[in-house]
């Protein structure tokens, strides 16, 4: 099991690392309904990881995946997915503004002083499990799952571990909103406006990273 958590890691961890995502938690934090908007958007997050992870262990037994055992439309899928996001990585690479300049929130994350705490769990969800990037990711990671044989608890403790560590970067701010008393608002906002700042140059290489070792996983298997 421990093999198999390990070579998770690195997926969770680039889950984790979503800008946009923790810049939208840090907003809802200090919104009008922020006791139950920034816990609401947590839950979603968590609930979408685990949908995908669901959806792809369920698909994986109904398309034949089995232990150590790669199939060929699985080794193409992974060479394929690894590809577009090397490519969209390139894209937010050659899209980034010029140093210096802040680039502008997206339109819906202006409107999160408005948002209902069911909305939020909404966003939560679909940031979490539509994104391309986290979907890619938590795909991959599921087929680790099958692929490293795990079931019953093993499999179930895998799962938590994985998700935990995929939310660990909204959880950790939603946390701190509510422990770190007046000195926490500070702190959120200097990291907000990091991770705007720096959000393409840190999708950027996140997305070739993990399109590089996609396209090696899926060469590797055909």
């Amino acid at each position: 099991m421990g093999a198999v958590i390990g070579a998770m890691l690195p997926y969770a961890i680039g889950i984790a690392i979503s800008p946009i995502p923790i810049v939208a938690v840090i907003l809802m934090l200090f919104s009008r309904r922020a006791g139950a908007n920034g816990p609401a958007f947590l839950a979603g997050w968590v609930v979408g990881l685990l949908a995908v992870i669901v959806v792809v262990l369920v698909l994986s037994g109904v398309l034949g995946v089995s232990v150590g055992s790669t199939p060929a439309w699985v080794a193409w899928l992974q060479l394929l997915l690894g590809v577009l996001l090397v490519v969209l990585g390139y894209r937010r690479w050659a899209s980034r503004p010029p140093a210096g300049i802040t680039p502008p929130l997206p339109p819906w994350l202006q409107a999160v002083e408005e948002l209902t705490p069911g909305t939020a769990f909404a966003m939560g969800a679909l940031l979490s499990g539509v994104n391309p990037k986290n979907l890619v990711l938590a795909a991959g990671a599921a087929l680790m799952l099958v692929q490293g044989g795990l079931g019953g608890t093993e499999l179930l403790l895998a799962i938590v571990v994985f998700v935990a560590l995929g939310s660990l970067s909204i959880g950790l701010p939603v946390a701190y909103q509510r422990l770190g008393g007046p000195a926490a608002r500070a702190t959120l906002d200097t990291w907000k406006a990091w991770l705007v700042d720096e959000n393409a140059t840190v999708m950027a290489v996140l997305l070739v990273v993990f399109g590089v070792v996609l396209v090696g996983k899926g060469v590797a298997g055909l």
